[in-house]
């Protein structure tokens, strides 16, 4: 008998443990947390108490206790678990957060706003001029992202206290970046440039979840972390969109009724400098203000998700009835391909924001029939493009367009066969969750491809 209780206080604190682990996934809006890593915090505590007297019990009770990144959760999980006397160890009477964090913060994200915004302009002192250029494909165009993201990778790397090593990959993929797009010898227009400035923002995007994930790339919770985000940022860089043009419309009008036209003034200082600055703001509020704003994704997806669902299958049908084909050209592609990842965002908001542990219902129902037309898209889009890669022969941009449509199709094709698992009872819902999660990567590589390697395949043409 003497043997076998420790394996018994054992399972039980591991029983306690997944409970808590359990607990921190389903309350993810309350803060963005690395829960693998608090997970090693916790263990080690729990060992160095029972080092020092404790039975496992009892230290998993002070362990959680004592990781103060958590407090505020931890008092409502003992609010809602008072018999097994969390209060009295993770109660306290007042839990606040820490201001000199929120201050410093706040100054980082507004001196990197301003430097970004800074970045737009410099090149005018050496002569480069943005109201000059003569041509879409000019340094500011090309270089357009790359005033802008690395100040956003720079402030996540600060964030997260990043490694010595995972500074260095950053800076590596930035330097491969401007090295790209300012030393390729593409032609002008050329297919390849126009491919390599499309994708680079995307490209960079994903490089920056290394960042945000604090080098922790491999982690499920982080890259869903990363993803959430990322829908948090759209909306709040697109209200602070919205506030600007409100602004600048009143700003025009009050200045002009006294004669003073503030058009060159806005359009080539205010405009751009301001959408520079947006992007950090935009992601420091949603880090600051994540227990508020992180419920905007879900609510909306449930809001879209009937309507895009309505949409797709109304035009298959219509198209159906009518015989109508696609006519597909290089804009076109660009839409519907935009279209599919917006269906997939809502797909990636809607499982993120579920209860795994609650049956399938007839929004499951709905999710499910939006993959499968978004998947006779992608197919009619596939179709066309290899009719035309038949017809004229192989480009840079049917490549690309082949190569993100597949991309697309397995994506969306094995969502569907795990939501019909799920919706069967055959599958649990987290298995879905983690199939987009592991998916990132190869997105990834593929806008790194068409970025650097897509140039040197077709001769910069």
């Amino acid at each position: 008998m003497e043997s076998d209780e420790p394996v018994e206080t054992n399972q039980a604190v591991e029983d306690r443990i997944d409970e808590w682990r359990a607990y921190l996934k389903k309350h993810n809006t309350i803060q963005s947390v690395d829960i693998e890593e608090l997970e090693d915090h916790l263990r080690t505590q729990i060992s160095d108490l029972c080092d020092v007297g404790l039975d496992e019990e009892e230290a998993f009770l002070v362990a959680v206790k004592r990781i103060g990144k958590i407090e505020q959760l931890s008092l409502e999980f003992a609010r809602e678990h008072s018999e097994r006397l969390w209060k009295q160890l993770v109660h306290t009477p007042e839990v606040t957060d820490s201001s000199t964090t929120t201050k410093r913060d706040a100054i980082v994200a507004i001196g990197l706003a301003i430097a970004a915004g800074i970045a737009i302009k410099v090149p005018e002192i050496f002569g480069i001029h943005f109201a000059d250029s003569d041509s879409e494909f000019g340094f500011y165009f090309r270089n357009l992202s790359l005033f802008v993201l690395p100040f956003l990778a720079g402030y996540f790397a600060w964030k997260r206290n990043l490694t010595i090593i995972s500074n260095l990959v950053l800076a590596g993929f930035v330097v491969a970046a401007i090295l790209i797009m300012n030393l390729y010898p593409f032609s002008e227009p050329g297919d390849t440039l126009i491919l390599s400035m499309l994708h680079l923002p995307m490209a960079l995007w994903l490089i920056i979840g290394i960042a945000y994930a604090g080098g922790k790339w491999r982690s499920h919770e982080q890259r869903m972390n990363f993803i959430r985000f990322s829908g948090e940022w759209f909306i709040y860089y697109t209200l602070i969109a919205l506030g600007g043009g409100v602004l600048i419309m009143f700003t025009f009008f009050i200045f002009n009724a006294i004669g003073i036209y503030l058009d060159e003034t806005i359009g080539f200082w205010i405009l751009p400098c301001g959408a520079a600055g947006a992007v950090i703001i935009g992601a420091w509020l949603v880090e600051a203000k994540k227990s508020i704003i992180e419920n905007m994704a879900p609510v909306l997806t449930h809001i879209f998700t009937p309507l895009f669902t309505l949409m797709l299958l109304s035009f298959l049908v219509i198209m159906l009835v009518t015989g109508n084909v696609i006519h597909f050209d290089r804009e076109l592609l660009i839409g519907f391909d935009l279209l599919l990842v917006v269906v997939l965002g809502l797909l990636v908001y809607a499982i993120s924001a579920r209860d795994p542990q609650k049956p399938a219902n007839f929004f499951d129902v709905l999710q499910l029939l939006l993959i499968l037309a978004a998947l006779i898209v992608d197919a009619l889009a596939l179709t066309a493009i290899a009719a035309r890669i038949t017809k004229y022969g192989f480009s840079p941009n049917k490549i690309a367009a082949l190569g993100e449509n597949i991309i697309l199709l397995v994506n969306l094709g094995w969502s569907a066969v795990l939501y019909i698992q799920f919706l069967l009872k055959r599958s649990p819902i987290v298995r879905l969750e983690r199939w987009q999660t592991a998916y990132i990567p190869v997105y990834m590589i593929w806008m790194w491809i068409v970025v650097a390697v897509f140039p040197l395949i077709f001769s910069f043409q």
